[in-house]
């Protein structure tokens, strides 16, 4: 049913193989778009979103700081661990 394609990896431009696997667990999933970085860079990009500094803001319920993994925007009110678990 699926074969294995060769695709290129939008951040060092190689190309990678697609294999009927993945193809195959992609359409189980519902994925719509097909893989767009090789492994090397999926695993390089995913290491440099462990790695980052959080962002610092004040917690919209208790004042308190709330560290978190994104830029919040300021429309949006963010809260702290504790908090955000109390909303829950």
């Amino acid at each position: 049913m699926f074969e294995d394609r060769t695709l290129q990896c939008r951040d060092c431009g190689a190309d990678f193989v697609f294999t009927a696997g993945e193809q195959e667990f992609f359409k189980e999933k519902e994925f719509t778009n097909d893989p767009q970085r090789c492994k090397a860079c999926r695993d390089a990009k995913r290491n440099s979103m462990r790695n980052r500094e959080p962002f610092i803001a004040t917690c919209a319920e208790c004042g308190g700081e709330a560290r978190l993994p994104f830029k919040p925007r300021d429309e949006r009110p963010v809260y702290c661990s504790e908090c955000f678990a109390n909303k829950q």
